[in-house]
């Protein structure tokens, strides 16, 4: 296990409900390698064994924190190479080509994935370190091709499940949307893809409004009626899924949603290739949300404030907010 230096900014709210210090899964699509090369890489760096779990699916096993899991993100050639071949089956010729054409084809817009177990915080160093020998290897991100619509994404577990604490999140998200879009840059095929799909203006105005507090029960339901899809750049189909999976699966059959108790936050791009990039500005512009919710007159602030925002008759159009809302954000030498 490489000794990566232990610097990585905290959140103020480190331990959960229970006791347990929080974790944070951290997912990277990329291009540019073949599978077996980057699960070579991973096992260079973590060490450990590789168990296969399918001709398109690997796990690197031997990290205290759990597998992690490297596979080509396409759901149809993942069920495909679960199956075994059968040798004296007369058109397993046939099928065999048909599955590599369907893999011939995705190869130009599917992603590899490398999917971590929950982490601690602090080893996000060294998933930076990974994401280095990745890009020395020739890894390519979005910026790659101008099909690629790769990302990076974070799943920082949530310190409590109650319905305040996930509506503090949830309010903090929407009033920081724009800054953190803006500071993201979202490559153009990734944007026209959805994949990170706003909220609907309404449901935002409805959610900042002060007399917002709805259980648990509610939360859900308002969040399933305007957002049944993963298509947002904050998802809280996984959360909502470990918590009630009865309530959501009467909306979402989703099979691609899978129940954990975190945040999914979806919105950077991979930029794997890009010299120095990695997930530790993305979890820096993550803490802003964090801090937010610690404080609640700050955030209720905020909140108001751009309620308001939304509320002028041109607002977005000549006012903006990702530079207005920095009067609310911490310095960066206080995170």
């Amino acid at each position: 296990m490489p000794n990566e230096r232990q610097d990585i900014p905290l959140p103020p709210m480190l331990r959960t409900s229970t006791g347990e210090a929080r974790r944070i899964g951290v997912e990277i699509e990329l291009g540019g390698l073949e599978l077996e090369a980057v699960v070579a890489i991973v096992v260079d760096f973590l060490g450990g064994t590789v168990e296969e779990r399918g001709r398109y699916e690997q796990a690197v096993l031997g990290d205290s924190a759990g597998p992690w899991q490297v596979e080509i993100d396409f759901a149809l050639l993942k069920e495909l190479g679960r199956r075994e071949r059968d040798p004296d089956n007369a058109l397993a010729g046939f099928e065999e080509a048909g599955e590599d054409l369907v893999r011939a084809a995705s190869s130009w817009l599917v992603p590899i994935e490398i999917v971590s177990p929950p982490l601690p915080f602090a080893r996000l160093a060294e998933v930076d370190a990974l994401i280095e020998r990745l890009r020395r290897a020739g890894a390519q991100g979005t910026a790659g091709s101008l099909v690629n619509a790769f990302g990076l994404q974070i799943n920082p577990e949530v310190p409590a499940t109650d319905a305040d604490t996930l509506r503090h999140y949830l309010q903090a998200f929407l009033c920081l949307f724009d800054w953190l879009q803006h500071r993201a840059q979202i490559d153009l095929a990734r944007r026209l893809t959805s994949f990170v799909a706003p909220f609907p203006k309404p449901y935002v105005q409805r959610v900042l409004q002060p007399d917002y507090r709805p259980d648990l029960a509610g939360l859900i339901d308002d969040y399933l009626a305007d957002n049944p899809t993963r298509n947002r750049a904050l998802d809280l189909l996984p959360l909502f899924l470990h918590l009630d999976p009865e309530r959501v699966r009467r909306v979402v059959d989703d099979t691609r949603v899978k129940a954990r108790p975190t945040l999914h936050y979806r919105l950077p791009n991979s930029e794997v290739d890009r010299p120095g990039w990695g997930v530790r500005p993305v979890w820096e512009d993550w803490l802003q949300v964090e801090h937010l919710v610690a404080d609640p007159a700050r955030l209720a602030e905020v909140c108001r404030a751009y309620a308001d925002f939304l509320d002028r008759p041109l607002g977005g159009l000549i006012d903006d907010w990702a530079s207005e809302v920095r009067t609310w954000l911490k310095a960066p030498d206080d995170l």
